[in-house]
């Protein structure tokens, strides 16, 4: 059975970590690859980012290296179950993000915890672990 990643990175974390911003970078590089993971939706915000970026084939690369390391969580029906019993509180709270509901319902059905630079947002979801590490 595969081992469960400890750590699930948020598109701010992600993108922090490709840029070399904040310490996200110096904390991704002193965990195991293996217990880092980066929700699916998560890799698809950060590709659509680095095709408008000025050194789009670059950030790519850099993109690609790092998900060839690290585990995709998908979004299947366990994370959207997850969703649908979090998504009228974590509303009522203020956030509206579709994506943002994908991530936290990803994250909490893969039992991570969630780097992100959003730690105010995501820390109303009940039973979400989050740090961050910017």
């Amino acid at each position: 059975m595969a081992r469960v990643p400890f750590f699930a990175l948020d598109t701010n974390a992600l993108i922090h970590a490709l840029k070399g911003s904040g310490h996200v970078r110096q904390r991704l590089t002193a965990v195991d690859p293996g217990q880092i993971a980066i929700p699916a939706v998560v890799a698809y915000e950060v590709e659509y980012g680095t095709l408008k970026s000025a050194n789009s084939e670059l950030r790519r690369r850099e993109l690609n290296r790092l998900l060839s390391v690290v585990e995709i969580l998908p979004s299947t029906v366990r994370p959207r179950i997850i969703l649908r019993e979090s998504v009228s509180n974590w509303r009522r709270l203020g956030r509206r993000s579709a994506l943002d509901f994908l991530i936290a319902g990803t994250v909490l059905a893969f039992g991570c915890t969630l780097v992100t630079n959003n730690t105010g947002e995501f820390r109303r979801v009940p039973g979400l672990r989050v740090e961050d590490w910017f």
